[in-house]
């Protein structure tokens, strides 16, 4: 009997913040070997996502300051669905918190015009889930 996936095709991506943002971008594509794929903002609010090779990714986000971890190593992970406000629904009625409800983002300073649909909860043992909605990424 096969897995059933609840909210579409599974993990879309694990987000991180990083001390060095040029140093962590560098390594995961020349040490991982993973590629750039989609980069937005400016100066201390960059990010980028690093294709894993399988359709998904590693979300590095710059603006940690030396020895300071607000959030820990990993700030959430996504669910790639194909309908954002339902899987909101879902996971709030199981008990989950809301922490941004459904909405539409399109990136400032992106390497083109993009729109996805996001919403983040939080489940029931602290982490952070986004629930991430887009064809192109």
């Amino acid at each position: 009997m096969g897995n059933k996936r609840p909210f579409g095709p599974g993990f879309h991506h694990v987000a991180i913040r990083a001390t060095d943002f040029e140093a962590t971008v560098r390594f995961y594509e020349e040490g991982l070997g993973m590629v750039r794929k989609f980069g937005w903002g400016e100066g201390d609010s960059r990010a980028s996502l690093m294709d894993t090779g399988d359709g998904n990714y590693i979300e590095i986000f710059c603006g940690r300051g030396a020895g300071e971890i607000p959030e820990g190593g990993i700030l959430h992970y996504a669910l790639r669905v194909d309908d954002a406000d339902a899987a909101y629904a879902r996971a709030m009625k199981a008990g989950a918190t809301s922490v941004v409800e459904p909405k539409d983002a399109s990136p400032a300073n992106a390497d083109r015009p993009i729109t996805f649909r996001i919403a983040f909860v939080r489940g029931l043992a602290g982490e952070t889930i986004e629930f991430f909605q887009n064809g192109e990424l």
